[in-house]
Protein backbone atom coordinates (compact mmCIF):
# COMPACT_ATOMS: atom_id res chain seq x y z
CA UNK A 1 0.00 0.00 0.00
CA UNK A 2 1.51 3.33 -0.73
CA UNK A 3 0.50 7.46 0.39
CA UNK A 4 1.36 10.39 -0.09
CA UNK A 5 3.99 12.43 0.88
CA UNK A 6 2.01 15.27 3.22
CA UNK A 7 2.78 19.23 2.44
CA UNK A 8 4.57 19.55 5.60
CA UNK A 9 6.88 16.88 4.53
CA UNK A 10 7.51 18.02 1.18
CA UNK A 11 8.36 21.43 2.64
CA UNK A 12 11.34 20.07 4.92
CA UNK A 13 12.58 17.89 2.16
CA UNK A 14 12.80 21.02 -0.26
CA UNK A 15 14.35 22.21 2.11
CA UNK A 16 17.29 20.02 3.10
CA UNK A 17 20.04 19.03 1.01
CA UNK A 18 20.90 15.33 2.17
CA UNK A 19 18.74 12.51 2.45
CA UNK A 20 19.88 9.08 3.85
CA UNK A 21 18.32 6.24 2.02
CA UNK A 22 18.87 2.25 3.06
CA UNK A 23 17.51 -0.34 0.74
CA UNK A 24 15.82 -3.10 1.84
CA UNK A 25 17.72 -6.54 1.68
CA UNK A 26 15.50 -9.85 0.71
CA UNK A 27 15.54 -10.70 4.13
CA UNK A 28 13.38 -7.37 5.18
CA UNK A 29 16.21 -6.09 6.99
CA UNK A 30 17.67 -2.33 6.05
CA UNK A 31 21.15 -2.76 4.35
CA UNK A 32 24.12 0.06 4.99
CA UNK A 33 22.75 3.38 4.09
CA UNK A 34 23.91 5.89 1.82
CA UNK A 35 23.15 9.83 2.07
CA UNK A 36 22.88 11.47 -1.31
CA UNK A 37 21.50 14.49 -2.71
CA UNK A 38 17.25 14.62 -3.18
CA UNK A 39 14.79 16.80 -5.39
CA UNK A 40 10.96 18.07 -4.79
CA UNK A 41 9.02 17.52 -8.09
CA UNK A 42 5.82 18.83 -7.58
CA UNK A 43 4.33 15.67 -4.92
CA UNK A 44 7.04 13.88 -5.83
CA UNK A 45 10.61 13.23 -4.50
CA UNK A 46 13.67 12.17 -5.98
CA UNK A 47 16.88 11.03 -6.46
CA UNK A 48 20.05 10.54 -8.35
CA UNK A 49 23.21 8.20 -8.85
CA UNK A 50 25.52 10.98 -9.68
CA UNK A 51 28.25 9.41 -12.81
CA UNK A 52 24.77 6.85 -13.60
CA UNK A 53 23.88 3.37 -12.44
CA UNK A 54 27.32 2.28 -11.55
CA UNK A 55 27.33 3.42 -7.79
CA UNK A 56 26.61 0.53 -5.39
CA UNK A 57 23.70 2.41 -3.61
CA UNK A 58 21.90 2.99 -6.61
CA UNK A 59 22.04 -0.80 -7.86
CA UNK A 60 21.08 -2.31 -4.07
CA UNK A 61 18.44 0.54 -4.03
CA UNK A 62 16.88 -0.09 -7.86
CA UNK A 63 16.90 -3.75 -7.09
CA UNK A 64 15.28 -3.88 -3.97
CA UNK A 65 12.69 -1.95 -4.69
CA UNK A 66 11.69 -0.65 -1.29
CA UNK A 67 13.84 0.93 1.89
CA UNK A 68 13.75 3.64 4.25
CA UNK A 69 14.84 7.33 4.10
CA UNK A 70 15.02 9.77 6.49
CA UNK A 71 15.67 13.18 5.22
CA UNK A 72 15.66 16.10 8.08
CA UNK A 73 13.08 15.49 10.33
CA UNK A 74 11.06 13.42 7.73
CA UNK A 75 11.67 9.60 8.06
CA UNK A 76 9.37 6.85 6.13
CA UNK A 77 9.27 3.43 4.85
CA UNK A 78 9.41 4.09 0.91
CA UNK A 79 8.87 2.25 -2.07
CA UNK A 80 11.67 3.00 -4.72
CA UNK A 81 10.80 3.05 -8.43
CA UNK A 82 12.69 4.02 -11.36
CA UNK A 83 11.80 7.22 -12.78
CA UNK A 84 14.65 6.91 -15.98
CA UNK A 85 14.10 8.02 -19.54
CA UNK A 86 13.41 4.23 -20.52
CA UNK A 87 11.13 3.38 -17.54
CA UNK A 88 7.63 2.72 -17.47
CA UNK A 89 6.92 5.80 -15.54
CA UNK A 90 9.75 8.50 -16.66
CA UNK A 91 9.97 11.86 -14.73
CA UNK A 92 10.48 15.11 -16.13
CA UNK A 93 14.28 14.72 -16.36
CA UNK A 94 14.75 18.91 -17.43
CA UNK A 95 12.27 19.73 -13.65
CA UNK A 96 14.76 17.38 -12.02
CA UNK A 97 17.80 19.06 -13.61
CA UNK A 98 16.08 22.51 -12.64
CA UNK A 99 15.78 21.47 -9.12
CA UNK A 100 18.51 19.96 -8.46
CA UNK A 101 20.28 23.58 -10.16
CA UNK A 102 17.87 25.40 -8.03
CA UNK A 103 19.06 23.50 -5.13
CA UNK A 104 22.81 23.02 -5.13
CA UNK A 105 24.48 25.16 -7.56
CA UNK A 106 26.36 28.02 -5.51
CA UNK A 107 26.29 25.84 -2.86
CA UNK A 108 28.43 23.27 -3.99
CA UNK A 109 30.99 23.29 -7.10
CA UNK A 110 30.27 22.65 -10.35
CA UNK A 111 32.14 19.24 -10.20
CA UNK A 112 29.75 17.71 -7.65
CA UNK A 113 26.90 19.24 -9.77
CA UNK A 114 26.90 18.84 -12.86
CA UNK A 115 27.56 14.63 -12.48
CA UNK A 116 23.95 14.74 -11.47
CA UNK A 117 22.11 16.89 -14.06
CA UNK A 118 23.66 14.82 -17.28
CA UNK A 119 22.27 12.65 -20.04
CA UNK A 120 24.03 9.88 -17.39
CA UNK A 121 22.55 10.70 -14.33
CA UNK A 122 19.04 10.92 -16.41
CA UNK A 123 19.50 7.29 -16.70
CA UNK A 124 19.85 6.73 -12.83
CA UNK A 125 17.02 8.74 -11.43
CA UNK A 126 14.44 6.99 -8.90
CA UNK A 127 11.53 8.15 -7.33
CA UNK A 128 10.57 7.44 -3.75
CA UNK A 129 6.91 6.83 -2.75
CA UNK A 130 6.26 6.79 0.74
CA UNK A 131 4.44 3.40 2.06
Amino acid sequence: MTSTWSEHELQIIEAEHEAVLASRRPDGSLGSPATIWVVRVGDEVFVRSAFGPGNRWYARARSAGSGHVTIGGVAREVLIEDASDDSPRPADQAALDREYHAKYDGRYPREYVDPVVDATSHGATLRLIPA
